[in-house]
């Protein structure tokens, strides 16, 4: 049987009260979701970073008092 955890005892599952199931399954939904939306803020942190790189790239340059377009 399958067997959860919880401050350190351990329940099965299937032996768990209808309410238990449900909270269990709100959180295992809620843990899911959260490690998306933690995926996705890497990946925006990740563009936001080269998107940052490509614009001073893209700024133009000063060399003494002339401005240098790249």
């Amino acid at each position: 049987m399958t067997t959860i955890k919880i401050d350190d005892k351990e329940y099965e599952i299937d032996s768990l009260p209808q309410e238990a199931k449900n909270q269990l399954a709100s959180l295992q939904f809620v843990d899911n979701e959260l490690a998306k939306l933690q995926a996705q803020m890497a990946a925006m942190q990740t563009a936001r970073m080269a998107y940052a790189k490509a614009l001073k790239e893209a700024l133009p340059q000063f060399e003494g008092d002339t401005i240098k377009v790249s």
